[in-house]
C-alpha cells in the first residue's frame, strides 16, 4: 500500500531525489515516510507546503471500527441467564454469522470466556448436592455458585461492553481459543 506522500509525489512525476531537493528535507527522510513513518512538526509542514496542501492531509486516516456486532455478541451472551447454555449459543450463531474479521475474533474471544463460565457453573452445581450433603447443610447450597455465576456473567459482560465503547476493545482476552 502506498503511503499518502508517494502518491502525491508520483501524481506530481517527482522522484524521491527531486522531492527531497524541492522541499529541503534529506532523501533518507522522504524513503522513511514513503516506507510508513509518519511525518510530524517541521518535516510534516514542510511537505505540505511542497504538494500545496493542509498537513492533516499528509497523514493516515485513523480506521474506524465498527464494532456494533461484537457489541451484540457480548450483549447477546446474557441470554445465557435465561436460556441454559444460551449465552454460548446464540453468541455463537452471531459470531459465525459475521463476516469482519475483527468482529468474529472478538465473538470467539467472547464466546470461550462463556464456556469457561459455563463449564464453572455446571460443575459446580453437580458438585454441590454432594458438598450440601456432605456438610449436612439444611438450606439450598446450588444457589450460592449460582448467584456468583450470575454476577460473574454481568460482571463480565459489562466490563467487555465498557472496553468495547472506550477502547474498541475487550477488557480481558484470554490467551486460549476455543474455537
Amino acid at each position: 500500500m502506498k503511503s499518502i506522500v508517494q502518491r502525491l509525489r508520483e501524481e506530481k512525476n517527482l522522484t524521491q531525489t527531486e522531492l527531497a531537493e524541492k522541499s529541503g528535507l534529506s532523501l533518507r527522510t522522504i524513503q522513511r515516510i514513503e516506507a510508513g513513518n509518519v511525518p510530524k512538526g517541521f518535516t510534516l509542514k514542510t511537505l505540505a507546503n511542497t504538494f500545496e496542501t493542509e498537513p492533516e492531509n499528509l497523514l493516515p486516516k485513523k480506521e474506524n471500527l465498527n464494532l456494533d456486532r461484537a457489541k451484540l455478541i457480548n450483549f447477546s451472551s446474557l441470554l445465557g441467564l435465561i436460556i441454559p447454555f444460551g449465552g454460548v449459543i446464540f453468541p455463537l450463531i452471531l459470531t459465525y454469522k459475521t463476516e469482519d474479521p475483527k468482529n468474529r475474533a472478538f465473538g470467539k474471544s467472547i464466546v470461550s470466556v462463556q464456556i469457561i463460565i459455563s463449564a464453572v457453573l455446571v460443575l459446580s452445581q453437580i458438585a454441590s448436592p454432594f458438598v450440601q450433603k456432605g456438610l449436612s447443610l439444611h438450606f439450598p447450597l446450588f444457589l450460592v455458585p449460582l448467584i456468583f455465576i450470575i454476577c460473574v456473567k454481568l460482571m463480565v459482560v459489562i466490563f467487555n461492553g465498557i472496553s468495547l465503547n472506550n477502547k474498541n476493545d475487550l477488557h480481558k482476552s484470554l490467551k486460549i481459543n476455543f474455537l
